[in-house]
Order: C-alpha cells, then structure tokens, then sequence
C-alpha cells in the first residue's frame, strides 16, 4: 500500500507558501437578515459540487456553544459571511440544510463545528472533514492553516482565531480572517481527497466521516457527562470528603449563574478561586469576596446565594457527601495492569507493540488505527479457549466501536499478541493517553 512521505506532502522548499490576506473569492457583505439569507440559499443553488462551511464560537467567553458567524463556500455559488443571532429564521436554516442535503458538505475538525450547526438546523448527510481526511492520509500536520501550506502553498492569517465573536459589530479584520477558512476549503478537500486516492485509505476516512454523522442527526442526544464538576483543575489538593462537598455546591452554583447570563464560568471566576474557596471554608462573604472577586471578570456576583450554598454543603450529614473516589467502571490505568492483571498486561505490551508497527507502516496516527480504549477492552479479557480467536477480535473491536477497516487491519494482526503469557521486556512507548480522534468522540 503507497503512503504519502512528509516531502510528497510539503512544497519545494524553495516554493514558500505565499500569504492569502484575503479571498480569493469576492468579499462578501454581512448577512444580517432574513431576506438576506433567503437570498444567499438561491445564489447557492446556482453553483456546483460539495458545500464548504464553517462556524465561529465564543469559546472561552459565552457559556453557550452556539455560532455566532457562518461561513458558507460554493463553487459557482459564491462565498457567504451569515450573523445568524439577527439572521435567525429557523425554517430558512433547515431550507438551506434540506436543500443540499444531497451534497457534501466539507468541514475541517467537524467535531468542532457540528454541535452548533445542529443547534441552528443544519443536518449534513454527507461528510468531509479534511482535518480527519488528513490524518488518515498521513499528513504531518492537519491543522487549517499548516495543511493550507503544504498542500495549497498558501499561508493563512491566524491572528484572530481566540477572538469574541459574540461582539457586535464585527471587525471587518475578523470577517475577512473567517473567509479564508472556507475560501481554500474545497480546494483543500480536493487536495485531500487525492492524497487519500493514492493511498488506497478513501473508503476508510468515508467509513470515519459517516460514523461522525451518526451522532449528529435528528433526535440523537449526547449522553450528560457524569459529575462533571470532578473535572475541576486542582483538585489533587482535596483531601476530604467535606471540601468536595464545597467545591461540588460552588461549581454548580457557578455553572447555573453562568448558563443564565451566558458567560463562561472561568469569566465568573476560575477554578483556582474556586478550589482556594473551598479549601479555606470562608467564615463570612466577605473573606469570600476577597477570594473570588480578584479572579473574577464580573461585577455583583451573587455571593450571598453563593455563601449560602457553602453553608448548606458545610452542614451535610457524613452520609451524603460525595465520595473522594467514585467507583468506576472503566479499566485501571494501564500502569497498574502488571500487578491487577498480569496476563493482560502481557497482552497489552504486545498488542501495542504489533499496533505502533502497523500505524508506522500506514503512515497515520496510533489512536486513527484504534483508540486507546478499545484495544485496552480488547486486551484487558482473557481470549476464549475454544472458537475462532480472528471472529472474538472483531467482535470485541466492532463492539468498542471500530470502524469496519480498522477491524480488517487488526483483527488478524491482534491474534498473537492476545496468546502471550509474558510481557515484552521493553515495550513501545505507551499511546493510552493519546488524544482521540474526531471520530472516536462522535
């Protein structure tokens, strides 16, 4: 099978990437209205092939997620800036969903974006994520604009990217930033898709581009995250159960003053405040203040409701306050599996050993081949004594949500590391923490 190399990938070295500081494609007026939109649906229509789109957020500012600018690209159909917080007819955004839903729509990182479009009606049914495309491609950097350069020789201004987006007006420097994303987006899917083409690997970034949309259709809802205020940043300082009550009660007040002004809850005050709060167990608002109010964005925070909650966590009865540890029913951390589990530590070593080997010769990421979870699933159980020990592999990697060609890339390679006893003396460097892919996410 061919790969592509970092130099089939990169242009000459003497060729360098030549700056886009604007469209290529005519600048666009801000769509505003309704009328406008309708307008933009039509201009669409008139042109051909697949629908680049792209979305800004506030992260970072709004609590929310939504989009607060959308950026629509069409060859032959023109490229479009849309406000949909003053644009905001939702039957004309589900006329412009269902009127191409028969085409590609093209979305770097869709991960990233599909939350939102969804939140406005925009439903693709045909995908293509060039950020996934290219990591299964084997290019060695797949952000926009790093990709823009090595495969488009254009260098993309990325000075904007943390910005507010929530702000009105917007910076005419900002709409011209947001353009370009989408201005080289179907001429990147093209170079992409070739890339993928040559490297035999298409239908395997297809197969991940439609699991992706299997989580973002009508009706399918994101299961809520489980206690989501333990992912709080420093709470390693915690040592009792009494403090996290506190620092339980203060997240989720924070989190619901957040929600109802749409700030995010860092803006409120941070999780450092937060914990140092907790761990001090104020007597009184005001030493409360003091703490909070100096890593705060805010004025006026409710505090007296904020202290009350502090009180109410303060005078819980033992029995009802959370637990340090929750029970989990996720595996160990590999590094305790050589003395929990020995025969599945051995298996683990040479399974991840045979996988690096495999991905290396793919020319893609580990955690693309399979995700963490799913190979530590697969290792952590001893393999049946008697049946087929190629169909146990794929039914336990389909099962933990491999697609159909990474089954066949490891459901072969896999059978022998699942028989050893003893682990491999100096094993490949661990990947169980690797970040996981768009696709695993969906």
């Amino acid at each position: 099978m061919s790969t592509m190399n970092e130099e089939e990938l990169a242009p000459e070295s003497e060729n360098l990437a030549q700056p886009l500081l604007s469209p290529r494609h005519p600048m666009p007026e801000l769509v505003s209205t309704n009328e406008g939109l309708k307008e933009v649906i039509q201009t669409l229509r008139s042109g051909t092939g697949p629908i680049a789109i792209d979305a800004e957020r506030a992260s970072g500012y709004k609590y929310s997620q939504r989009a607060y600018l959308i950026q629509i690209f069409r060859r032959g159909g023109g490229l479009h800036l849309i406000d949909p917080i003053t644009a905001n007819d939702p039957a004309l955004w589900t006329e412009l969903s269902d009127s191409f839903a028969d085409q590609e729509w093209i979305i770097h990182a869709s991960t990233q974006d599909l939350p939102c479009l969804t939140e406005l009606g925009l439903y693709p049914k045909i995908l293509f994520d060039t950020e996934l495309g290219a990591r299964i491609a084997g290019a060695p950097r797949v952000g926009l604009g790093p990709l823009a350069e090595s495969l488009l020789n254009l260098s993309l201004a990325k000075e904007h990217s943390a910005v507010d987006w929530s702000k009105r007006p917007l910076n005419p420097e900002w709409l011209i930033y947001a353009a370009l994303d989408v201005d080289v987006l179907v001429d990147l899917r093209d170079k992409v898709y070739d890339l993928l083409s040559q490297s035999q690997k298409l239908e395997w970034a297809q197969q991940d581009f439609a699991q992706i949309l299997q989580s973002y259709q009508p009706g399918v809802e994101k299961s809520p995250r489980k206690d989501p205020w333990r992912r709080t940043s420093g709470m390693h300082k915690v040592r009792d159960r009494r403090t996290l009550a506190l620092i339980k009660a203060l997240w989720i007040a924070r989190d619901h003053y957040a929600s109802s002004i749409d700030v995010a809850p860092g803006r409120v005050f941070n999780d450092e405040a937060l914990v140092a709060t907790a761990v001090s167990k104020p007597k009184s608002i005001e030493e409360m203040r003091r703490i909070l109010t100096k890593r705060s964005r805010l004025q006026n925070l409710p505090l007296t409701d904020w202290f009350e909650a502090l009180r109410t966590a303060s005078a819980l009865p033992l029995e009802e306050l959370p637990e340090l540890r929750t029970p989990s029913t996720s595996l160990p951390p590999p590094k305790l599996w050589k003395d929990r589990n020995p025969l599945g530590y051995a298996r683990l070593t040479h399974a991840r050993a045979a996988v690096i080997q495999r991905a290396q010769e793919l020319s893609m990421p580990v955690e693309n081949l399979i995700s963490p979870d799913a190979l530590r699933k697969l290792v952590w159980h001893n393999p049946p004594v008697d049946g087929d020990l190629a169909d146990y592999i794929r039914s336990a990697l389909t099962e933990g949500g491999a697609r159909p060609w990474q089954v066949n890339q490891l459901a072969e390679l896999l059978m022998e590391p699942l028989l050893q006893r003893e682990p491999l003396v100096s094993p490949e460097p661990e990947v169980d923490e690797a970040p996981a892919t768009p696709a695993d996410q969906a």
